[in-house]
């Protein structure tokens, strides 16, 4: 199972990276969300999959799952459900303003 979710978040990082590299403000608003996508899988990775067992049981239990890395994914999520937000505001206030989601013409002429 492991092996799957290492998978996936190479998938997700590639994809990601490749949309960031784009001209389009809209496919690199997109490659942000879904590096975030990759790091909760990464760290729900890292903590080592484990099923069959509750987060916390008590003191004399045998077998637990630490609730720690549920808890920061969690907490990332909801960061990045603000931060995409306010970079779809941005993006579509730069839109209506410039006419344009190219980021080459977004930079302007004195740039080249």
């Amino acid at each position: 199972m492991e092996l799957f979710m290492s998978l996936a978040v190479g998938i997700l990082f590639a994809v990601g990276v490749y949309l960031i590299l784009s001209k389009s403000l809209l496919r690199i608003v997109l490659g942000t969300s879904l590096l975030t996508h990759g790091v909760h899988l990464l760290l729900l990775t890292m903590s080592r999959l484990k099923a069959g067992s509750a987060p916390l049981l008590g003191e004399g239990a045998e077998r637990y799952t630490d609730p720690l890395p549920q808890a920061l994914i969690l907490t990332s999520i909801v960061i990045s459900f603000g931060v995409t937000s306010l970079f779809f505001v941005l993006a579509y206030q730069a839109y209506k303003k410039l006419g344009t989601d190219d980021m080459e013409q977004l930079r302007g002429q004195e740039h080249e």
